[in-house]
């Protein structure tokens, strides 16, 4: 009985048709860990569909090979068809052990650091200086929406969990990078980069849902100011940001593992500064069109739906704007939203190129950039933005640095040393 899980009991027969099928050598191929060769006579093309290895089953070659396997393993001809569906199966053999068939392998090799071998230590040295600036400026933020009693508003509640958010998204990828340029090597575990997927996605999907509920609270606050404090109460406030989290973790969870349960080429170069959806799905050796069907379901569900609400509510808000008769009060309307817009801009501008447009070879080093683009430079614009065009965050941080300031000075002064009196010394 042929196992078809055990490539090297194929006989050597059937394998030389394949072999001349494709037009190459076999004995030039280097195998992977089950025996397969890595040009893959089984699995080959682009996405990782199951074409090219055997032919289609009305041709000369597979009728063949059917023939020769049936007499070598003692099979009757007429089961030909089940044979042909197991090895065409038999590619997709790691799909059914899960993920215990991948962790013990040698995971992945994120090919995005070797373009630039000559510039490790300036490479090293830049995203430092951005992760310190990620870690600084989204900590002040938080800080002082926290100590400063002026910002605990709803608004600024909101914009507290955003720059949590923004640590916990650089610090994803950030890390991770820093070492591979340090060491110059991009190898990451399997487990790892299956890790690293998951809270990528995770925190960029609950990053979407909180920009369009920041969205709708600017609305509240500009078209219904009166209701606004009843509205947005600290309660609603709580369950907006808490269903965000909880509406997204499952789903991820899901997508995650639907990913990573493929089988994957022997080759597990990955072009890529760090592991992403489109990326790893360009390496899988089976068919992945439900793994693009979830991908765009939930790009359309929680990036495409609260980007549509975002515009719905600022087409609102600004038919409000241009009711407010005085142009000081325009004015001030304006710049409360003008951040979040810019916020928004930067984050779904490159984020839309990256998996909305057709991909193909000649952009895989564009759509890494990209991606670099939204996931490390736009945390560290944002704080910017913020203290930039909101006036009450610039006062707020200027009376936290001066009372940070008062306190450092005097403690310094009450640790001087001091002439006691004797009246004290006696007593």
């Amino acid at each position: 009985m042929l196992n078809m899980y055990d490539y090297s009991s194929l006989p050597t027969k059937m394998m030389l048709h394949v072999s001349q099928e494709e037009e190459t050598s076999e004995m030039e191929l280097p195998h992977n860990e089950w025996g397969v060769p890595s040009k893959k006579p089984f699995c080959s093309g682009k996405g990782g569909n199951v074409k090219g290895g055997l032919s289609s089953p009305g041709s000369k070659s597979t009728a063949l090979l059917l023939l020769e396997v049936s007499v070598m393993v003692d099979r009757p001809p007429a089961s030909s068809e089940s044979l042909l569906f197991e090895l065409l199966c038999a590619g997709k053999m790691p799909q059914r052990k899960g993920l215990e068939s991948h962790t013990s392998g040698s995971g992945f090799i994120l090919l995005g650091f070797s373009d630039h071998s000559s510039l490790q230590g300036l490479c090293f040295t830049v995203l430092l200086v951005i992760y310190l600036m990620v870690l600084t400026e989204n900590s002040l933020i938080a800080l002082i929406t926290v100590v400063d009693s002026s910002l605990h508003s709803p608004m600024y509640f909101f914009l507290r969990n955003l720059s949590f958010l923004e640590i916990c998204y650089t610090s994803v990828t950030l890390p991770k990078m820093l070492v591979g340029f340090l060491l110059e090597d991009g190898r990451t575990s399997f487990l790892g980069c299956a890790a690293q997927l998951y809270f990528l996605v995770l925190l960029g999907s609950i990053k979407c849902l909180l920009l369009a509920v920041m969205a709708y609270d600017h609305y509240i606050a500009i078209c219904d100011p009166l209701h606004y404090p009843l509205l947005m109460r600290r309660g609603l406030r709580i369950r907006l940001v808490v269903g965000s989290w909880v509406a997204v973790i499952p789903v991820q969870v899901g997508q995650s593992y639907q990913v990573f349960t493929l089988p994957f080429f022997a080759s597990h170069d990955l072009h890529h500064f760090f592991c992403d959806v489109p990326p790893v799905l360009e390496l899988a050796c089976a068919d992945t069109f439900w793994n693009q069907v979830t991908l765009y379901t939930i790009i359309l569900v929680f990036a495409i739906f609260p980007f549509s609400l975002i515009v719905i509510s600022y087409i609102k808000i600004i038919r409000a704007i241009l009711k407010i008769p005085s142009v000081l009060g325009r004015h001030k309307a304006f710049s409360t939203c003008s951040s979040h817009l810019a916020v928004v801009t930067l984050f779904y501008g490159s984020a839309t190129v990256v998996y909305l447009k057709q991909q193909s070879r000649d952009s895989v080093d564009t759509d890494k950039y990209l991606t670099l683009f939204y996931t490390i430079f736009t945390p560290v614009f944002n704080p910017v933005i913020y203290s930039l065009r909101n006036k009450e965050v610039r006062i707020a941080l200027k009376r936290l640095l001066q009372t940070k300031w008062y306190y450092r000075v005097r403690k310094i002064l009450s640790n001087s040393p001091k002439k006691v009196p004797l009246g004290y010394m006696v007593a």
